[in-house]
């Protein structure tokens, strides 16, 4: 799932930085079982979905919705996750909101901790999926360039917009209305002074 207003350009970089990292050392253990090896988990899994979660979220995933209403045991748990970012596993990211929880991001895959012990937080596949989703949403990042309404235009369209009424008001005052007429021109009349109404409202920005 994906973060709200979805990711920066900066937060897809570091998830690729994170991807392709290699085997990271820590000064930590991250024993299957224990909260350390399971946040980082839970990160990760949020990762692979292009999403940086927060201390709630995590706790949600991992402990019930009953835990993530539970202010002590989420203060517990930010406690657990600073010591984590202070030993390298992840790092807490920029609040997009002063009033929001900060977000969590895994520095790699990949660790060997305080034991040794060869710790993977996503298979292959997983990381090509992510890589793949990364890549997907960076295209989509690239501006689509939208045609210009220029002021240039507005002589015509007042122009446009004056035959077009006066069209609409002769055929009213015929003795037997031309419907076809009457429609285009009132049509002709209402688009173009959409259209000016856009550019107004654009100078005045």
């Amino acid at each position: 799932m994906l973060s709200q207003g979805g990711l920066t350009q900066k937060e897809l970089e570091d998830l690729e930085k994170a991807l392709n990292s290699e085997t990271k050392i820590v000064n930590i253990r991250l024993r299957e079982g224990e909260y350390q090896h399971s946040l980082a988990k839970a990160i990760g899994f949020f990762e692979l979905e292009l999403k940086f979660p927060n201390a709630k979220e995590l706790v949600k995933k991992l402990f019930g919705e009953e835990k993530a209403e539970d202010a002590q045991f989420i203060s517990k748990i930010q406690t657990i996750l600073k010591k984590m970012e202070k030993s390298g596993i992840i790092k807490i990211l920029p609040k997009e909101k002063p009033w929001e929880l900060q977000r969590y991001a895994l520095t790699a895959f990949k660790f060997q901790d305080v034991e040794k012990n060869q710790i993977i937080f996503a298979t292959k596949t997983e990381i090509g999926k992510t890589r793949e989703l990364t890549r997907d949403r960076q295209n989509l990042r690239v501006p689509v360039r939208q045609p210009k309404i220029t002021t240039a235009r507005v002589p015509l369209l007042i122009a446009i917009i004056a035959i077009s009424l006066a069209t609409t008001l002769w055929s009213l005052v015929q003795p037997r209305i031309t419907l076809i007429i009457f429609v285009s021109a009132f049509s002709t009349a209402a688009v173009s002074s959409t259209l000016l109404g856009m550019i107004i409202a654009r100078k005045r920005l």
